[in-house]
């Protein structure tokens, strides 16, 4: 069972969780992880500083963090989207913030379910998946 919740903590803006749930079922479905337990909380620049020092010892705000809590036969996470980043990216990539959106969930997502960035081999199959991703969920509207 797939069970995906969305929290909207950021304080002023706010994004539709059925396209959300949308976006988490796809990606865990295509990547055959069929027991998930997933929520996706997004957050403004300052909270995401918070957590990315808190837990892991970087003092600067990013665009999308991925914690697995339990893995086994189902995956429990979090994934922490910020919007404030997901605004200034989009503009900055040309795209819409729905677009820019879908690729920071999409992309905490795959970490979930195993793809790593770390090294360039590493960055170019995460990229091309989440790019698939992408063009796949593009009428995914928020």
């Amino acid at each position: 069972m797939l069970r995906v919740t969305v929290i909207n903590a950021h304080p002023r803006h706010r994004i539709r969780n059925k396209a959300v749930v949308t976006v988490v079922r796809t990606v865990l479905n295509k990547e055959r992880r069929r027991r998930a337990d997933i929520t996706v909380i997004f957050v403004d620049n300052r909270y995401c500083r918070r957590i990315n020092k808190q837990f892991l010892g970087h003092d600067c705000s990013t665009d999308v963090i991925s914690f697995p809590l339990e893995q086994g036969k189902s995956l429990e996470a979090e994934v922490y989207v910020n919007l404030d980043r997901a605004r200034t990216q989009a503009r900055e990539y040309r795209v819409t913030i729905m677009n820019e959106v879908v690729r920071l969930v999409v992309h905490g997502v795959l970490h979930l379910a195993g793809y790593d960035d770390r090294n360039a081999a590493q960055r170019k199959r995460m990229r091309a998946r989440e790019d698939a991703f992408v063009r796949d969920l593009a009428g995914t509207s928020f």
